[in-house]
């Protein structure tokens, strides 16, 4: 079943049980993915559905990073919801110890030596974490194991 037709399904019980933070969410989402596929001219591959959904959930949690700055808890409020419904979509995420592993895998693989070989290392570990990490966080730790190197 492809993202598509599981957003679909969860529009109609979303309209079905009312849910208007549900639906709005989903809409977005849903307009996103077509739109890359008119983009594209062709249907979308599970990986790229991946990363529209990584892009929407970064999206969110850039806003909600401004409105926590800018003392906004009634927008506070309203991106966490959506946050929690995009996160319906997306593969269970790793955890930290998990994302040090596959980095030090690619500074092994790179043999890598110094903080120069951030972009070959970042390189191997962002198809390995692409949609199953925050991308800030694998920096932060990619940055880190070099540094210590």
């Amino acid at each position: 079943m492809t993202l598509l037709s599981t957003l679909n399904d969860d529009m109609k019980q979303a309209m079905k049980a009312k849910e208007k933070d549900v639906l709005q969410v989903i809409r977005m989402i849903k307009a996103s993915l077509q739109n890359e596929q008119i983009k594209l001219g062709r249907e979308l591959t599970e990986e790229e559905d991946l990363t529209i959904l990584a892009r929407e959930m970064k999206q969110r949690r850039d806003s909600l990073a401004e409105f926590e700055k800018a003392h906004r808890d009634d927008l506070v409020e309203k991106v966490k919801i959506e946050i929690a419904i995009v996160e319906r979509y997306l593969p269970a995420q790793l955890t930290e110890d998990e994302i040090r592993q596959i980095v030090l895998q690619a500074i092994e693989q790179t043999n890598a030596t110094s903080s120069q070989s951030f972009g070959p290392v970042m390189g191997l570990v962002m198809p390995k974490v692409k949609g199953k990490a925050d991308g800030a966080l694998v920096n932060a730790v990619v940055k880190e194991l070099l540094n210590n190197l």
